[in-house]
């Protein structure tokens, strides 16, 4: 297998790229007609050629990998689902919490009204970690 890739250059994914990437992380190593697809079905309307051109920067700026052994170009995510979104929350909490997670978790709270079921589900989660301590 051929795989191209330029080095990560640190950049964080747009909205735009966030929903490829979501696409990738659900389904695995796909086709731009794949991917394409699958954002018309459960995203927005999306052009193919919009949809190439997006995983080709995506591929130079190191957020996608490119197995360009066969005619058709197979992608898939450089880094992992979970690394990318504890990468975001952290400069979220950073930048519009002054790094507080507890201001986080106050906000998200306050924001709606927490179901019976969620609250229990914190509350549980909360038992266990601090059990873990």
């Amino acid at each position: 297998m051929k795989e191209k890739s330029t080095s990560n250059r640190g950049t964080e994914p747009t909205k735009s790229e966030l929903e490829i990437l979501q696409v990738l992380w659900q389904h695995g190593p796909s086709t731009v007609r794949f991917v394409n697809d699958t954002l018309n079905e459960e995203k927005r309307e999306v052009q193919y050629s919009s949809t190439l051109k997006l995983m080709q920067i995506m591929h130079d700026k190191g957020l996608l990998l490119r197995d360009d052994s066969s005619m058709k170009h197979v992608y898939r995510p450089a880094v992992e689902e979970q690394k990318t979104k504890s990468q975001l929350l952290d400069r979220m909490i950073d930048t519009m919490f002054n790094g507080s997670r507890s201001n986080l978790v106050l906000q998200l709270l306050g924001n709606k009204k927490t179901s019976k079921k969620e609250l229990q589900e914190i509350k549980e989660f909360l038992r266990k970690l601090d059990e873990g301590k």
